[in-house]
């Protein structure tokens, strides 16, 4: 129960933050901009080709407009889960205001829990609002859905709960710069190793492919949020660029089951870490 309380009360008191705010007014900034660009490309494509486009055309360019906004989604969703959690525990211990729910009747791993609960309602609703409101611009200005729509979000989701959880983790040990840089420079080498591992499934010499497809998979074990989001591209692009096997937002080198149960142990091991250095630090 003491939980339950600690994750309203976060709730609120993210919800109150001006970085909360700006986030959403960016978001729906970013949803307006999304919707008349989706309009008006596929209003041009359609006048120039004299209506013959035809229904495969129209669902890759569909799909990949799609695609494109869900990449700034995701991207978005990660931004504000670092910049609004980042100081929520070191923050606290540094200010001295963790005395105040320490010194109650309630034990520390509850406080972790209900922060950590209360923040991934935010994250959940926010997710809800940015990634509903791409899907629902597309199908409601073309009558188009991917393919396994719920498993990309729940993807999407997850990727959302891991930066969360090594934010909480790193709260409990290190100060909120050191926890900013961790978690910020850690998203940059996954980010890049990705990338890496896209562009070397194109090369042709065997052993440089292998190379970067091994880059890819270390910085994922780092931190799996870009193995986790290529996972969502792969589940929801069209059939073509599934025949293909490459897309803009995908690689041949597709994460495999086994790297998603990776990402779910690792998520938590890194709430059980925050849980137990909490627990044990020195207040």
């Amino acid at each position: 129960m003491s939980t339950l309380v600690i994750a309203r009360l976060t709730f609120k008191e993210a919800a109150r933050r001006k970085i909360l705010l700006a986030a959403l007014l960016l978001g729906l900034a970013f949803l307006t901009i999304f919707g008349l660009g989706f309009h008006y490309i596929l209003l041009n494509m359609s006048e120039e080709s004299s209506g013959s486009l035809d229904l495969m055309q129209l669902s890759e360019i569909r799909n990949f407009l799609l695609m494109a906004g869900l990449y700034v989604v995701n991207f978005l969703t990660i931004m504000m889960t670092v910049l609004t959690s980042v100081d929520t525990v070191s923050g606290e211990i540094a200010s001295g205001t963790i005395h105040t729910l320490v010194s109650k009747p309630i034990r520390r791993w509850e406080i972790i829990a209900g922060k950590w609960l209360g923040f991934m309602g935010m994250i959940t609703l926010y997710l809800v609002l940015m990634a509903g409101g791409v899907f629902a611009i597309v199908y409601f200005l073309s009558d188009y859905l991917p393919p396994s729509m719920w498993k990309g979000l729940a993807l999407l989701w997850l990727n959302g709960a891991l930066v969360l959880s090594v934010s909480f983790f790193g709260g409990t040990v290190f100060s909120t710069l050191a926890n900013g840089v961790l978690i910020f420079g850690l998203y940059g080498i996954a980010f890049i190793g990705g990338w890496i591992e896209q562009i070397g499934t194109f090369l042709t010499n065997a052993a440089a492919r292998q190379t970067a497809v091994n880059i890819g998979i270390i910085t994922s074990l780092m931190l799996p949020v870009d193995a986790i989001w290529k996972r969502a591209a792969y589940e929801m692009q069209s059939p073509l660029a599934g025949l293909i096997g490459i897309s803009p937002f995908s690689s041949r080198s597709v994460p495999s089951p086994i790297m998603l149960a990776y990402s779910v142990i690792y998520l938590a091991v890194m709430v059980f870490l925050a849980l137990h250095q909490f627990n044990r630090r020195d207040l």
